[in-house]
């Protein structure tokens, strides 16, 4: 995972790399130039950060997570997978592995609202993002559920909105079973997810 803050050649306004402006922080507007070249693109208080492809194991946690989920969630919520924009703010765009939202909350195009479950699943790349940063902004901008997927150990740790604060709402491992009744009922083993 690469951080590209806007450098310091040129005035404000001209153009950088992939021609990203200098000078300023970025916005959304600015991602919609970038290429679609498998990498992931995320803002965070107008900070570039690139991240590469995800390995397979990565991939096959996202996918049977996904299963589970959309096979449960209700017809009033839909489940989505990265890359699709989470719109926090103009300088802070995210883009969680597994995202829960309203339906009524969506455009074509990204959810401008803060989702209802947001699911990151490590990589040694982003590790201390999903874990630090991200979780943060989630966090302050009252994502009510956040999980973390291990899937090398693998573990599922979520956490619920609470008073503000993120606080442990359950945990597994192995061969453990992980079971939430919210946002909606969901239950399976983290082996399952790498299976």
């Amino acid at each position: 995972m690469t951080a590209a803050a806007p450098g310091p050649s040129g005035a404000a306004g001209s153009a950088g790399p992939a021609g990203l402006p200098w000078g300023r922080a970025l916005t959304y507007d600015d991602l919609a130039g970038l290429p679609d070249d498998g990498h992931r693109y995320e803002l965070v208080d107008g900070v570039l950060i690139v991240s590469p492809s995800p390995r397979m194991l990565h991939q096959r946690a996202v996918g049977n997570l996904y299963l589970r989920l959309r096979d449960a969630c209700p017809a009033e919520l839909e489940v989505f997978l990265a890359p699709f924009d989470v719109v926090l703010a103009r300088d802070t765009v995210l883009e969680p592995d597994l995202l829960v939202a309203r339906r009524a909350d969506l455009t074509e195009r990204n959810l401008p609202a803060v989702p209802v479950l947001a699911v990151e699943v490590l990589s040694p790349s982003t590790r201390r993002f999903d874990l630090l940063l991200k979780r943060s902004r989630l966090e302050a901008a009252g994502c009510e559920h956040y999980w973390v997927v291990d899937p090398d150990e693998p573990s599922v740790l979520a956490w619920r909105l609470d008073d503000g604060r993120y606080a442990e709402a359950s945990r597994a491992a192995g061969d453990e079973p992980f079971v939430v009744r919210d946002p909606y009922p969901v239950s399976f083993v983290p082996t399952e997810l790498v299976a």
